[in-house]
Order: C-alpha cells, then sequence, then structure tokens
C-alpha cells in the first residue's frame, strides 16, 4: 500500500514539475482572464453559454491542478507554509463558490483574481514580487520621511500661496495635494506661474520641492528595490543549484569557503607526509 502512495506521488510530482503540464496551466490562466474580459462586452445568449462552460471548464481545471500540487507534496503541511499555495488555494476554493444569490459579488472578484495565479506559476514574475514585497519596510522610511518634506513644504505653500488661490493652497492637506501634482509633472508650471506673479521668487519654492521628491527620494526608492532585488536573484540562482546558504551569505560563497578549506586540509596533510 505505501509502495502505491509513494509510487502515484512520485508521478504526480513529475507531472507537477513537468514543463508541458505547467504551459498548459499557464495557458488556461490567460483563457480565463480572456474570459472576464470577453464578459464585460455585450453578447449574445448562445455566447454567454459557451462562456459559462468555458468558465466551469477552467474553475475544474484549476481545482483538478491544485489538488495535483497538493498530493505530489511529500509533507502536506509543508505545502501551507509556502505563501503562493496559499494563495492559490484561497483564490481556487473562492472560484468554486457559485455565481449567484448574496455571493456573486465576491465570486466574481475572485475569478478575476485568478489571472494573478500566473505570478504564481512563473519564478521570474514571483521574484518581482517577493522583492517588492520585502522591500516594502525599507521604503516605508523613505515615505515617512517624504511625508515630512511634503507636510513642511505644504504649511509653508498654505501660509504664503492662500490669499493667491485658495482651492488650491486652501489648508494643509489640500496643499499636499498640489504638491502631489507638482511632484508628479502634472500642469505644474501653471500652478508656479500664477503665484510667480504675485511672488517673483516662489520658484525656487517649487524647484527644491522638485528635487527633493522628484530626484532624491525617488531615486532612493529605486535604489532600495534594486537592492533587494538583487538579494533575490542571488538567492534564486542558489535555489536553481540546489545551493543552501550560510549564516545569511549566498550559498555560492559559501561553497566557495568550504572548498578553500578542504584544500587547506589537503595541503596540511602533503606536507606532513613530506
Amino acid at each position: 500500500m505505501n509502495t502505491l502512495i509513494l509510487k502515484t506521488q512520485r508521478t504526480l510530482r513529475k507531472i507537477d514539475k513537468s514543463k508541458i503540464f505547467q504551459g498548459i496551466v499557464i495557458a488556461v490562466i490567460i483563457l480565463s482572464a480572456l474570459l472576464i474580459g470577453v464578459k464585460t462586452h455585450n453578447l449574445s445568449a448562445n455566447v454567454i453559454g459557451i462562456l459559462l462552460l468555458l468558465d466551469v471548464a477552467v474553475t475544474v481545471f484549476f481545482a483538478i491542478e491544485i489538488s495535483i500540487r497538493y498530493l505530489a507534496c511529500p509533507q502536506k503541511k509543508g505545502f501551507f507554509k509556502n505563501g503562493w499555495n496559499i494563495f492559490d488555494t484561497v483564490i481556487v476554493i473562492g472560484s468554486l463558490i457559485p455565481a449567484g444569490g448574496s455571493g456573486v459579488l465576491i465570486a466574481r472578484l475572485l475569478r478575476v483574481f485568478r489571472v494573478l495565479r500566473l505570478v504564481s506559476m512563473v519564478p521570474e514574475l514571483r521574484l518581482l514580487i517577493n522583492a517588492l514585497l520585502k522591500a516594502i519596510p525599507r521604503m516605508g522610511y523613505i515615505a515617512l520621511l517624504m511625508f515630512v518634506i511634503f507636510y513642511i513644504y505644504a504649511a509653508i505653500g498654505s501660509m504664503y500661496f492662500h490669499s493667491i488661490n485658495e482651492v488650491l493652497w486652501g489648508d494643509v492637506s489640500i496643499s499636499m495635494l498640489t504638491l502631489f501634482r507638482v511632484a508628479t509633472f502634472e500642469d505644474w508650471t501653471d500652478v508656479m506661474y500664477e503665484t510667480m506673479a504675485v511672488h517673483p521668487f516662489s520658484w525656487i519654492y517649487y524647484l527644491t520641492f522638485i528635487f527633493l521628491t522628484a530626484f532624491i527620494f525617488l531615486n532612493m526608492m529605486v535604489g532600495t528595490v534594486l537592492e533587494v532585488m538583487g538579494q533575490e536573484h542571488e538567492q534564486f540562482r542558489a535555489e536553481q543549484h540546489g545551493e543552501s546558504g550560510d549564516g545569511g551569505e549566498p550559498a555560492s560563497r559559501a561553497q566557495i569557503d568550504n572548498l578553500e578549506r578542504e584544500l587547506a586540509e589537503i595541503k596540511a596533510l602533503l606536507l606532513n607526509k613530506s
């Protein structure tokens, strides 16, 4: 009995790791995305019926696919330790909710989120998302500092430009929205020229603000994301080669250290014999 279970598990693992099977899964995910888009158009009753059948087929396929992945996993508890597996399971189970009654909105939303399964199926996309999620805590401090700069400039703008245009500089909160418009370069020169008509040197206010927000802080955020992405790439390459890290260092570095240690031991043995 145990032998049969192990054989079945090995077979399912081969199917799960097969590039053909993974390609089929990606194709079905793309088909699911196309079905969502097609349903937004005005269609005849016959076409809607065909789309409903295809939607049911896609839902059944996803249920079978997640079952294969679960049964192929040697340790069933370990399957749910992976965040992507939990995400896929929630999406698949949610898709099984009948699209009718009080759960119609939830069912439709979860069917839309099935498109995100493409991220969990493509390793490169998983790498990008993981890097972005890990970069968020570091970016939070940059965003906090950015908020402080926004607040200071908004207070100054509200004090000096309130009488010029109350719609744009009425209070601190409205001023911050105006500064966000300036930071995104959305017709910011119109705002600047309006205040320059009363305060000729107000261009210094705008240029220093743009220099801080659009150039310095934006580049800091990009640099943070690139740094984390580089670390994720190192970890991904280590996993691809079946390596493991040691003490938080990349696996390739750990292998080099082990090799150097072994060479030193061999050299010591040769010296002792001679």
